[in-house]
């Protein structure tokens, strides 16, 4: 199909960005790379009436700060996936940005655009979810900052208001003491997930902290929390047992490419090698 006509503004700025934001309102939609807006517009499932282009508003790029990175929200995935700064202090978001779509997505699609579609599909929301990380929103009234576990909100909504934008994602640094694995199952290498499992764990014989992000298991996405606490304190003998209430207290989607049921098994199955695989 064609999409609707709708008018263009190429923003040379966030703050011009959120002009025309606020100007159009909820008749607006922001265009990054794309990937996700262009196909729903295709579809008539999103029919905006003004494009707000943000690739020229300088908001690509990353930042070393201290003890977290600072990643523009126009930065693509392959310069996430290919940043030296982020395969050094944060290897596992640099990890799973390369295993985004195809080369083209990657290319073209930004980390800023995948947080903010808020498909709980989508390989990035989990990363930031275990990560810990915050998201940085300009509006009229200026700046805020929402951690990942307040930013996604029902499926395909996220925090950030008609009349903001995300300008920033902030990623604490990992230190030696962190080990990560990131597993999915696709139908096809350049789909979606079927579900994901993203671990991280600190441990030295004893797992001081371990974290679960999972992808598709619920209309946003989630941390396994009861794994989480099983593995707490715990040696990595513990992985199995926590692994298998990775899918505890979730609500998966039944659809074409999998029912719930099968969904809570991979939700298992995936955690447990991500677990496994983060502990060495």
């Amino acid at each position: 199909m064609i999409p609707a006509s709708f008018d263009y503004v190429r923003a040379g700025s966030a703050e011009e960005a959120v002009a025309a934001l606020v100007e159009h309102g909820d008749e607006a939609k922001v265009l990054a790379g794309g990937h996700s807006l262009i196909p729903m517009m295709r579809l008539r499932l999103a029919v905006p009436e003004v494009l707000v282009d943000i690739t020229e508003a300088g908001l690509a790029g990353i930042t070393d700060a201290g003890d977290h990175l600072v990643i523009g929200a126009a930065t693509t995935h392959h310069d996430v996936a290919t940043d030296k700064v982020i395969e050094t202090h944060c290897g596992v978001l640099a990890h799973v940005a390369a295993t985004i779509g195809d080369p083209q997505v990657r290319h073209r699609g930004t980390i800023g655009g995948g947080l903010a579609h808020g498909d709980s599909a989508g390989d990035l929301p989990a990363v930031l979810l275990a990560l810990e990380g915050t998201m940085v929103v300009q509006g009229p009234g200026g700046r805020r900052t929402v951690p990942a576990s307040e930013f996604f909100v029902d499926y395909l909504e996220t925090a950030v208001a008609a009349d903001e934008l995300l300008v920033e994602v902030h990623v604490p640094k990992l230190d030696d003491s962190w080990g990560w694995d990131y597993q999915k199952f696709t139908r096809v290498a350049q789909a979606w997930a079927t579900v994901g499992a993203l671990a991280l764990v600190s441990s030295n014989g004893t797992i001081s902290d371990a974290r679960v992000g999972l992808t598709h298991m619920g209309s946003v996405p989630i941390r396994a929390s009861a794994t989480e606490a099983a593995l707490a304190g715990q040696s990595t003998d513990a992985i199995a047992d926590a692994a298998a209430r990775a899918a505890d207290d979730t609500d998966p989607p039944s659809d074409l490419n999998a029912d719930a049921d099968f969904r809570r098994h991979l939700a298992t199955v995936l955690s447990r090698r991500a677990l496994e695989a983060a502990v060495g």
